[in-house]
C-alpha cells in the first residue's frame, strides 16, 4: 500500500488496498464459501455436510449421506448460481459432491 501524505482513506480502501497488496483474496473466499454453505443450504443439508473446501473454482463438498448426496447432484447446476449469486461474482464453476 503507498504512502498517503495527509491524505484521508476509509477503512474500507485500506483494507480493500491491504487485501489486493498481500493477494488475501483466494483466501478469504475459501473462508466466505464455507460461511455461504451453511447460510445458504441450511440446517438439514449442514448436519450431513463434514467438509467444504475451495479449490480453483471447484467447489469440493463432503457429506456423511450417501442419499443427500445423490439427491444434491440432481441440483448441482442451481446451487453452483445460488452460492455464485450470493459472492456478488463467478467464483465457482463445478461443484463435487463426496
Amino acid at each position: 500500500m503507498n504512502k498517503r501524505h495527509n491524505e484521508h482513506i476509509s477503512l474500507k480502501d485500506a483494507l480493500k488496498d491491504f487485501v489486493e497488496t498481500n493477494n488475501l483474496q483466494k483466501g478469504l473466499d475459501k473462508i466466505e464459501v464455507q460461511k455461504l454453505w451453511v447460510k445458504l443450504m441450511g440446517n438439514g443439508v449442514n448436519s450431513y455436510t463434514t467438509s467444504v473446501q475451495l479449490n480453483n473454482h471447484t467447489l469440493y463438498v463432503q457429506l456423511s449421506s450417501s442419499a443427500l448426496r445423490e439427491e444434491l447432484s440432481y441440483g448441482k447446476e442451481k446451487i453452483i448460481i445460488m452460492l455464485n449469486e450470493a459472492f456478488g461474482k463467478e467464483l465457482i464453476k463445478k461443484l463435487v459432491l463426496r
